[in-house]
Parts: C-alpha cells; sequence; structure tokens
C-alpha cells in the first residue's frame, strides 16, 4: 500500500509567521453563525478580521480599508460576493481572496478566478482548509481531492457552465445542450450532486 504523504496541520503559533505582516483579513458571508465562528478561528490563527453580513457593506469594507487577505461568500443576501471582489481589486492588486459558497460550479468559480481569486472552496469549509487556501504560494500544486466529483456532479457542473453562459436563460441553455426545457428547469432546480 502506497501512504500518502500529507502536510503537516497548520498550528495556531506558527500561522502567524505563514500570514505576513499585513494580517488584516476581511470575511463577507450572509450566514451570521457561520460569519462569527470563521472569525473567532480566523483571529485564533493570527488574523486581524473585519466581517461584513452583506455586498454593500462588504464593499464599504474595501474601499475604505482594502484588506491583505479576504474570505468571500459568493451568493449574499444582496447581490454576488463577485462585486465584493472587483471592489477590493479596484483599490489593492496584492489581495489573497478566497471563495466560499454553498452553491458551487464551475462557471462561477471560473469568474471568481478571472477577477482575482485565488481558490474557491465549497461550504462548509474548516478555518484550517481556508487558511491553507490563504497561504499557498503561487505554483504550490493542491493535492488531489480524495473524493473526486461522481459523473452527476460532473454533468451538472457542465450543465451549470452552459447556463451561466447563456446568462442564465432557460430556453437557450436547453437548446445548446439539446434537452427539453422542463428537464432542465427540473435539474436547476434541485440541489447539486455529490
Amino acid at each position: 500500500m502506497i501512504e500518502k504523504s500529507t502536510p503537516a496541520p497548520i498550528t495556531h503559533a506558527a500561522d502567524a509567521d505563514l500570514i505576513g505582516p499585513d494580517k488584516s483579513l476581511l470575511i463577507v458571508d450572509d450566514d451570521t453563525a457561520f460569519l462569527r465562528r470563521l472569525a473567532r478561528a480566523m483571529e485564533a490563527r493570527g488574523f486581524a478580521v473585519e466581517i461584513a453580513e452583506s455586498v454593500a457593506e462588504g464593499i464599504a469594507k474595501a474601499k475604505t480599508r482594502p484588506p491583505k487577505h479576504a474570505v468571500i461568500d459568493l451568493r449574499l443576501g444582496d447581490g454576488s460576493g463577485l462585486d465584493v471582489i472587483e471592489a477590493i481589486r479596484g483599490r489593492r492588486d496584492d489581495t489573497r481572496m478566497i471563495v466560499l459558497t454553498g452553491y458551487g460550479n464551475i462557471a462561477t468559480a471560473v469568474n471568481a478566478v478571472k477577477l482575482g481569486a485565488l481558490d474557491y472552496l465549497a461550504k462548509p469549509a474548516d478555518a484550517d482548509d481556508i487558511l491553507a487556501a490563504l497561504i499557498q504560494r503561487p505554483g504550490e500544486r493542491v493535492e488531489p481531492p480524495e473524493n473526486p466529483m461522481s459523473a452527476d456532479r460532473v454533468r451538472w457542473e457542465h450543465i451549470q457552465r452552459v447556463y451561466e453562459m447563456c446568462e442564465r436563460n432557460v430556453s437557450e441553455t436547453a437548446r445548446r445542450l439539446n434537452m427539453h426545457r422542463r428537464t432542465l428547469q427540473r435539474i436547476l432546480a434541485k440541489r447539486a450532486p455529490k
């Protein structure tokens, strides 16, 4: 049996050295319980955390004090986390940003990365996963997932990508995928398969 080498777990004492001199972190999420829990966990790891519960609040904080690090939920009550990414990138181009979402799909991940996010993590992501993504060095290889996507998930991701490319137009997406519009609507109404 081949043993898989795993990186040593990040300890809270060592975290401060890995973060760098600017420890500012903006967390934007509309799930208050998750937001507060993550903020406490990241403070324990050495970050100077600011929180925002909406796109408007996130943009306002990004404009007044652009952070060195950011963790942004993609879907917020008042809009898209991509708007916060753009606002941060407009003020500071060295910000290390991670996008979190419970509604992951490849199209939005690609958009987030194009706008400057380093990584895209599906909720629930724990603080250690987020920290590892934030401190990852450019060009560093990420370990492949132990549980790769199922065929159903890959299909769902493809449908979501085409749907986003068609600007969320169900009829056009159905035409391009050569499927009935109602079938597509049923697929889109379901959560992503595991």
